[in-house]
């Protein structure tokens, strides 16, 4: 047991000392192509912290035939990603985060919830033995992708004018080349995509040593190892003030979470991946789109003020459903067997 918890934190360090490395070469790669650190959050830093769950749920879903643990890191990552989003909120003093944050970020948050409902419609209708497909893969994989492109688009024309202006801005990076921002960025993604392959075995150990279930396991632990680069990322942006960076990583992460689900369904060549999976994963889901909801009215109305342990209404509330729905998730995988 003990080596397995050893081998599990070893997978977590690599991925959060090389996640941050990686982000900081992929911003500076962003200035040196001067495609603007406003869309660099929404898609190049969002893409890059989400590498470990696109390495782990291609390991799961081929070398290790692991579907539940691939489907429980994508869902478990987007609650994570939301609930980070109350950690700041936390940390942040003064007042709520997202009240400081653009009502531009409500286009990611809200592609985030269509894609999210894509997902759970598919879950419900598997779980229900109406496998809509395509060949192997579901119907939702093409709309997944079909939105996450939309999305993308959607939120780039939103964004055009803030490119412009950030392209004016001060350049940081000027010490380095463009050839040692893409070595240092290629090494930091051969270590992610080293310690991500493996994690599926691990979370499979896991899962059998302490009898929590693979929907357990890859909700939360897996989920939370993936994670990391997201985290890590986003406090080191509010730190410096970047509350719209922070905030696009993280929703942007969401997209491209959503968008891996669709890739590992093309890779799982047994049939449409949710029709292989427990039922459980419809909770994650359902409770990723409520604290998606939750997020978008805050982002609309602006809470300015926080109560009681220096926490606005938006964050107690995600941490709830975070929290519940952990808790659900356990009795229904405890329950199952």
């Amino acid at each position: 047991m003990l080596s397995i918890w050893l081998q599990f934190a070893a997978c977590m360090l690599l991925i959060l000392a090389a996640g941050v490395r990686l982000t900081r070469y992929g911003d500076i790669i962003a200035e040196k192509t001067g495609m603007g650190r406003t869309w660099i959050g929404v898609v190049l830093m969002a893409s890059v912290t989400s590498l470990p769950e696109l390495i782990t749920g291609a390991s799961a879903v081929t070398a290790a035939d692991l579907p539940d643990i691939a489907v429980g890191d994508v869902l478990g990552a987007c609650m994570i990603n939301l609930t980070v989003i109350a950690v700041l909120d936390l940390l942040y003093r003064p007042g709520a985060v997202l009240s400081r944050a653009e009502q531009g970020h409500i286009l990611a948050a809200g592609f985030g919830v269509v894609m999210l409902g894509i997902a759970a419609v598919g879950l419900l209708m598997s779980g229900m033995g109406v496998p809509l497909r395509l060949s192997w893969v579901g119907l939702y994989t093409p709309l997944l992708l079909v939105f996450y492109v939309i999305g993308m688009r959607v939120i780039f024309r939103f964004e055009r004018r803030k490119i412009r202006e950030e392209l004016k801005a001060v350049r940081e990076y000027e010490e380095f080349s463009s050839a040692r921002a893409y070595r240092g960025f290629a090494l930091n993604a051969t270590a992610i995509i080293a310690a991500a392959a493996w994690l599926p075995f691990v979370g499979e150990d896991l899962a059998e040593a302490t009898g929590w279930g693979q929907t357990f396991v890859g909700t939360l632990l897996i989920a939370m190892a993936t994670t990391l680069p997201e985290v890590v990322t986003s406090l080191a942006a509010l730190r410096m003030g970047a509350i719209d960076l922070a905030i696009g990583g993280l929703l942007g992460s969401n997209l491209f979470n959503l968008a891996i689900l669709a890739v590992n369904d093309l890779l799982y060549t047994p049939g449409p991946i949710l029709a292989h999976v427990s039922r459980t994963h419809f909770l994650p889901a359902l409770s990723a789109i409520i604290m998606s909801g939750i997020a978008i009215l805050a982002l609309f109305y602006q809470p300015e003020t926080k109560r009681g342990l220096r926490l606005s209404w938006v964050a107690a509330a995600i941490f709830a459903i975070y929290f519940l729905n952990a808790y659900g998730v356990y009795i229904l995988e405890r329950g199952g067997r």
